[in-house]
């Protein structure tokens, strides 16, 4: 992966950047990348850490975020950075949405996936004409997105580099990871590869892709892992390699890779995860391959447990797994498909959000035990 963004762009460049590639399928030839700064909708883990390295690297950025605290450090001392892949403060622009004024051609966003609807509401009149919403998060959002802004405006992502929000004004960096943006419909449009080169300021390794959805559904059945792993208290790398643990995480993993197979769509790997070790064809020592390759990305991370864990065992609040998680079962049930694995696993995480269940390795034993005891096509 990439150490750093690369050289200090001017802002000159930086809007070169942004007005380049302006022919696009769903819009005439427009400056409509024209207006900076960049608005970057959720200060947290994600969208803080871009806009951070963005505005270092001299692209405009107006940060919005809705703790007050941590707009105020952002914009007076500075946002800081830390952990192993960089560590540096950086003041940018920031606002609370009731602070803001105006009209911006693009939005990155990146609050949680419980989030988006209100943020997309509260981002949709601060939307240019002819301007962008690229999803920055976790789950299936664009969808929601588009019946908010339409999908002409919308633009997808798989992100997955690590990081935590640590109090207001500091992010921990723990490690770099893949990003793909692409549209909503198939195809690679200039529109996408002119955000790819803006966010490879904060990546070079940031890629436009065709088919956004394949990784998004592999990040789907990657992150169903992650939420796995966040019943117990082991870290990710412990957990995805427990030999005691493997075909629970197979199971899980097939089986949302098997629905998004269903939905038409073919999952594609990424920083390890191989989703076709999860196939029905494949056997246990491709899944174990698959997953040892996973946590050997986390071994080399300063991030030793999910965000959620972190939600539920430091921040105490509640997680994606309503609006990330069950939008698998939503998906599968529309298909005719069922999704019973993904089902435990809600239920188990929205049992410790209700602290009616701790954060123990036994859940996972609890979790493989339920999974054991289903119908034959759908049990370990």
């Amino acid at each position: 992966m990439a150490a750093g963004p690369g050289p200090r762009l001017q802002v000159a460049q930086a809007k070169h950047i942004l007005n380049a590639h302006t022919n696009t399928p769903h819009q005439s030839p427009s400056h409509w990348y024209a207006r900076a700064p960049i608005l970057v909708w959720g200060g947290g883990a994600i969208g803080g850490t871009v806009a951070a390295f963005l505005a270092r690297g001299g692209v405009p950025v107006m940060l919005v975020d809705i703790v007050a605290e941590h707009v105020e450090a952002s914009r007076t001392t500075g946002l800081q950075i830390e952990g192993p892949v960089a560590q540096f403060q950086q003041v940018l622009g920031a606002a609370t949405p009731a602070e803001l004024t105006g009209q911006f051609d693009c939005i990155l966003l990146a609050v949680k996936a419980q989030h988006t609807a209100a943020a997309a509401g509260q981002l949709a009149p601060h939307l240019s004409a002819n301007g962008v919403v690229v999803s920055l998060q976790n789950g299936l959002n664009e969808r929601q997105i588009a019946d908010r802004i339409g999908a002409q405006r919308t633009v997808g992502a798989c992100v997955n580099f690590a990081s935590d929000y640590l109090e207001p004004g500091r992010i921990s960096f723990g490690n770099r990871g893949a990003i793909k943006i692409g549209e909503m419909s198939l195809g690679l449009s200039p529109r996408v590869q002119s955000l790819a080169e803006l966010l490879q300021v904060f990546d070079t390794d940031t890629q436009a892709v065709a088919d956004v959805w394949g990784y998004k559904w592999s990040k789907l059945a990657y992150g169903s892992l992650l939420f796995a792993t966040a019943l117990a208290n082991e870290s990710m790398s412990e957990t995805l390699a427990d030999p005691q643990h493997q075909a629970l995480l197979a199971a899980l993993a097939r089986e949302v890779t098997t629905i998004a197979l269903g939905t038409g769509v073919t999952p594609v790997g990424f920083d390890g995860f191989d989703p076709a070790a999860f196939s029905a064809e494949a056997g246990a020592p491709q899944a174990a391959v698959a997953l040892a390759n996973m946590a050997d990305h986390y071994r080399r991370s300063s991030k030793q447990r999910s965000g959620v864990w972190r939600d539920l065992a430091v921040r105490k609040r509640k997680t994606e797994v309503d609006t990330q998680i069950a939008e698998i079962v939503r998906v599968a049930q529309a298909q005719g498909l069922r999704a019973p694995v993904t089902q435990i696993l809600i239920r188990l995480i929205q049992e410790v959000e209700q602290g009616t269940r701790m954060i123990d390795r036994a859940n996972l034993l609890a979790f493989a035990n339920e999974v054991a005891a289903l119908p034959p096509r759908t049990s370990l």
